[in-house]
Order: C-alpha cells, then structure tokens, then sequence
C-alpha cells in the first residue's frame, strides 16, 4: 500500500449557508500527481485554500504528511510549495532578491537563486525588477519560488492559465521533474489535456462534490466511447464515417467500409477528459 502524502475526510467549507465544499474524500500518494479539476465555483480553489492553510476546515478534516492543516498549519507550510494563479511577487525586487527572499523565510542561509532561476530559463534575468517581466515570465518566477524549499509537496493553482506555448511547457516539465524527484503534486486546473498529460490520477469536482475519481485511461475505459473515424470520398465530395469500436457488428462495419468505401483517411478516436466531465455534470469545465 502507498504511503499518502493527503488525506481528506468528510472535508466540508461553507459561506455562510452556502456549502462549496461537501463532505469531500480522496487521498493523494506520496509521489503522485492529482490533478483537481473543476469549474469556477465548482470548490476546488476552496479545496486547495484549506489544504494550504489559508482556510480553516469547517467540517472533517484534512492532514497533510501526517498532520492535522487545522492544527499543524505551520508545521506544514514548512514542508509545502506554493504556486498561486495570480502573480503576488515583489515587483520592485528582481528575480534573485524574490527568490533569496522567500530562502529566508524558510531559513535557508546563502542561497545561490540561479541554479533555480536556470531550471526555468530564467538564468540571464537574476538582477531584472519582476515588473519588467511578462506574465509568462512571472509565471515562471512563481513556479521557482516554491521550489526554493525543496517542497515534499507541491500545490499548483491553475500554473499554466493563460501563458504562451514555450511557457506552459517549461512549468509542465518542471512538475514532472518534481514528480520524479519524488514530490507530491496537487493540480487545480481548467485544462484537460494538461491533466490528461501530466496527472496519475484526475479527481473531477462538481458543486462542491467529487463525482469521479480515477486515472484518465479508467475514466476513459468506464464513461468514454471508443470509435473508428473515416473520411470517404463521395460524389458529393468527403464525409465522415464514425464506426463504434466495441460494438458487435465492428467487425463487419469495418470490412464493409474498406471494401465498398474510398477511405482517404482513418483513425482511432476516444472520449476526451472534457467529454467525461460534461457527460458525469451537464456542463462543460468553462461554465
């Protein structure tokens, strides 16, 4: 049995009388990636706010390497990194001061920033002011400063949103890296592929409760549909031709297309991540 780096029970927030967070269970492996995946207003930045210490429990309980975030909070925070979605660095220290900043805070004495700063491309740019920088460039300062620790665990909010190609696939790297180094990683995101790409398992959140929670390829096998897609040449020109794969009549479909068909192109198409959740909530991840 793995070892769990979270555990949540019965985890509950409320505002007022509004419950965002609804009894909630899952746990996360030490060494796994979880990808947290819902909607705006969904509970997962709720979610993440009370494993991070920002919010307290007000109902079950959580722990994080085997302590209490209600009561060990400090504990924790000494063990964790950080990545928020919106950039709250200090624009007006450069990238070295940011980082050898935040070394302090966790007592880390004569720390060298670059060897961190290089891991995100962002080794030439030490004694730049953060307000110089663009998103994607903050971003990346973001995702350096909570490694400054060398975190046990690593929660990301949403730490591609928005930036450009080169960008996002420096962070998702780096949280392989991570990964590989033997993090744990927490990832609250809006983008499908990115979770399908980067997580062990994918936990789907849906007015405040879990409604699915496994890896993608099981969630695909379970919810999914899996179809042979072709494109024929007609008299009237090309269309499409989607044959079921696990259906009895398959193998007859497919010889009859090839057979009486001019296939110009063919290829194997599964459900989507963003196909699953719609199906399991009605709704797609953007509402």
């Amino acid at each position: 049995m793995p070892n769990h780096a979270i555990i949540a029970e019965e985890l509950t927030y409320s505002y007022g009388d509004f419950i965002a967070v609804d009894h909630i269970n899952f746990d996360v492996a030490d060494g796994e990636i979880l990808g947290f995946l819902g909607p705006n207003g969904a509970g997962k930045s709720t979610t993440w706010k009370m494993l991070t210490g920002q919010f307290n429990p007000k109902g079950g309980k959580a722990t994080i390497l085997g302590l209490d975030i209600a009561k060990d909070a400090q504990k924790i925070k000494a063990e964790i990194g950080v990545c928020f979605e919106y950039t709250n660095l200090y624009e007006q220290m450069t990238a070295g001061e940011n980082l050898k900043l935040f070394a302090d805070l966790f007592g880390i004495r004569r720390y060298d920033p670059v060897p961190l700063l290089k891991r995100v491309g962002m080794e030439d740019w030490e004694k730049h002011r953060i307000e110089e920088f663009s998103k994607g460039m903050k971003q990346r300062i973001m995702v350096a400063r909570s490694l400054v620790n060398q975190p046990k665990i690593l929660f990301l909010d949403e730490p591609t949103s928005g930036l450009d190609p080169v960008s996002a696939e420096t962070i998702r790297r780096l949280i392989l890296e991570e990964r590989d180094r033997g993090a744990t990683v927490f990832l609250t995101t809006h983008d499908m592929w990115e979770a399908d790409k980067l997580c062990d398992r994918v936990a789907f959140i849906d007015q405040g409760k879990i409604v699915a929670l496994d890896t993608p390829h099981e969630l695909k096998q379970t919810y999914g549909k899996r179809a042979l897609k072709a494109e024929i040449s007609t008299s009237d020109g090309l269309r499409y031709v989607e044959i079921p794969l696990d259906a009895d009549e398959t193998p007859e479909a497919m010889r009859t297309l090839f057979s009486k068909k001019k296939v110009v192109t063919v290829h194997s198409e599964e459900a989507t991540l963003e196909d699953i959740f719609i199906k399991l909530t009605g709704r797609s991840l953007e509402t």
